[in-house]
């Protein structure tokens, strides 16, 4: 197989932080080639130069690609010679046809005047190619994330793409969709497109990659072939240790019931007649970790914002207690004040001011904290922030650091840092691990102990199950807006959370 790509001893610098240090990546043609690292590893910098994002210049190292020195100086350069990356964030314009996005920038046109005709036609073809349906001129913004990311792929595929970048392409998808993605990266091997992917799941890279690269603070630690990839070996060489134990080791000492709901009932905000939670009893103990289970949308993130100031839905009914007294969660400021907090699953759009810097973003929740005679004092702010970043080791030159700079984990770290500043009794954790690496998961769960061992509720919502039955005291299970089984540690498995589930699909309610 011949080489493609070469990226040879390369090195970049921001104020403060040495990003990549002395990178090598081979990528060979035909290849799916995936890219691991902790968050904060250089892995999205490393392709940031590759495409262009960082020009020539700003980088030190050499690019070869097809044989050739690369100079690139912006990504239509490297667009121009069939290297396309797409991002995390996807780079579609919502109130755009797909069509219009297809072509944005490279128009389908003669002598200056767009052809709609030739360019629906064209992209009709190219939406065949990766199993969309829709017409081309669907609304991208009407269509879920899955077909999104789907008509990224087909955008790059209309450039005559040699070199597909996929940055953390199944962040954000369902299973069903991820697997669809999954195929459909081997359908383009199949058709010669090299790719080259970074993820955090372990399990999608064994089953779709030719080998893999490890990144570990800026430099490449080591390249496993396709026969001697694992997890375990992956995990290994990411975070420099032994990661046999995933799960912070931890004995409970649960006291006694701190937070009980009954009767919880919630309707769609839009939807008056539409019931989202259906009621929903459940009870938290002091120093226990209490575990929400489900399917997408089954309304486990209704039920958890619903709580928090009825930040979801109309009509809400029920009883909230906390320590044995009935308690006003109405308005997020009541919430807070009766002792719950809520750390949202979407953190860069709900849980954090990204343009802003930590400190900022730490003390958002509890202006009152920092504040003397209903002035901020700005001293007291860093100070708080400056405890908070020790403690929960947030990675970082200071507090001044704009979040958007941060890595995922580390951006994790600032929201939780915002949420215990408000000194919660009840801490609810909304997919607290999406979208991080196993290094950075491993240090959230050590802070969910310790909360726990200050005699803390936590209860953690997540769509990964062996993080559920590693991490909690007690699990319950949603489906289709009501909690519909309640499991201990000793009885709880993958196979009994889905049989419940299973059990009560579809049941009239």
């Amino acid at each position: 197989m011949a080489t493609l790509l070469e990226m040879r001893g390369i090195g970049k610098s921001f104020p403060g932080v040495r990003a990549l240090d002395q990178v090598n990546l081979t990528v060979e043609t035909g290849e799916i080639h995936a890219i691991c690292g902790e968050n904060g590893a250089g892995k999205s910098t490393l392709m940031k130069v590759l495409s262009g994002v960082y020009p020539h210049g700003s980088y030190e190292g050499e690019i070869v690609y097809e044989g050739q020195a690369l100079a690139l100086r912006g990504i239509r350069d490297s667009e121009e010679r069939g290297i396309i990356i797409i991002h995390q964030e996807l780079a579609l314009v919502p109130l755009l046809s797909i069509a219009e996005n297809m072509f944005l920038g490279h128009e389908v046109a003669r002598r200056g005047v767009i052809s709609w005709p030739r360019a629906y036609q064209a992209a009709e073809g190219w939406l065949r190619k990766v199993g969309l349906s829709e017409p081309p001129s669907a609304i991208v913004g009407k269509l879920g994330v899955g077909k999104q990311q789907l008509i990224e792929i087909a955008k790059a595929l209309a450039k005559d793409v040699r070199l597909l970048i996929l940055d953390e392409p199944t962040a954000a998808l369902q299973e069903n969709d991820s697997q669809k993605l999954l195929d459909l990266m081997l359908e383009l091997k199949a058709q010669g497109v090299t790719q080259i992917i970074i993820s955090h799941k372990l399990n999608e890279i064994s089953r779709v990659a030719d080998r893999i690269t490890v990144l570990r603070d800026g430099s490449t630690v080591s390249t496993i072939d396709r026969g001697q990839i694992s997890e375990d070996r992956i995990i290994s060489d990411m975070v420099g240790r032994d990661m046999a134990h995933r799960y912070p080791e931890r004995v409970p000492a649960v006291g006694e019931v701190l937070l009980e709901v009954e009767g919880w009932n919630v309707w769609h905000p839009e939807q008056a007649d539409r019931q989202m939670i259906r009621d929903a009893a459940f009870t938290v103990r002091k120093g226990e970790i209490v575990g929400i289970a489900g399917l997408m949308g089954t309304g486990r993130t209704e039920l958890a914002m619903s709580l928090f100031g009825r930040s979801y839905g109309r009509g809400h009914q029920g009883r909230v207690r906390m320590g044995g007294r009935e308690v006003d969660v109405s308005t997020v400021p009541k919430a807070i004040a009766a002792g719950i907090s809520y750390v949202t699953e979407d953190r860069k759009a709900l849980g954090l001011v990204l343009e802003e810097p930590i400190l900022k973003n730490i003390s958002l929740a509890n202006l009152a904290g920092i504040a003397v005679k209903g002035i901020l004092d700005k001293r007291r702010e860093a100070r708080v922030a400056e405890d908070y970043r020790r403690a929960l080791a947030i990675r970082t030159p200071g507090v001044q650091q704009k979040v958007v700079n941060l890595s995922g984990g580390n951006q994790q770290k600032v929201v939780l840092a915002k949420w215990l500043y408000t000194d919660p009794q009840v801490l609810i954790l909304d997919e607290p691990t999406r979208g991080i690496d196993v290094g950075a998961k491993y240090e959230i769960y050590s802070i969910m102990n310790d909360l726990a061992a200050q005699g803390r509720g936590v209860v953690m919502i997540s769509s990964e199950m062996p993080e559920l039955l590693g991490m909690c005291d007690r699990i319950y299970v949603m489906n289709e807006g009501r909690i519909v089984g309640e499991l201990s540690r000793e009885e709880a498995s993958q196979e009994r959370i889905m049989a419940m589930i299973l059990r009560t699909t579809g049941k009239a309610a």
